[in-house]
């Protein structure tokens, strides 16, 4: 990544092992794709709930040469796997977008 990844929250702290969680994961996207410039995720805990508490709800967006890529994913009661879901989200989007790619560029007679 040309740029250093960017975490925002809203309506929480986040803890020191969230945070190293998302890097984490953060950093294997460039596994999928060795064209993005940057990656910003934002947690937020929109919902609170009496009974069942609070919804994390993480959204990512990756920024390619020319393009972004919003990642959205359902919101969770566990921040972890709110976080998680939405980086399987995001390779999934990563990996779709690189062979959509690389089927143009066969098209077009590039390599």
């Amino acid at each position: 990544m040309q740029r250093p990844l960017q975490i925002t929250v809203h309506n929480l702290s986040l803890s020191d092992a969230a945070e190293a969680r998302i890097q984490g994961r953060a950093d294997k996207l460039e596994h999928f794709s060795e064209r993005i410039i940057g990656c910003r995720v934002t947690v937020d805990a929109p919902h609170h709930h009496k009974q069942k508490g609070e919804s994390y709800e993480v959204r990512i967006l990756i920024t390619l040469p020319g393009e972004e890529l919003m990642i959205k994913h359902e919101p969770n009661e566990d921040i972890y796997v709110a976080i998680r879901d939405a980086f399987d989200a995001a390779e999934r989007r990563l990996k779709e977008h690189s062979e959509r790619r690389s089927g143009e560029a066969r098209l077009h007679g590039g390599s």
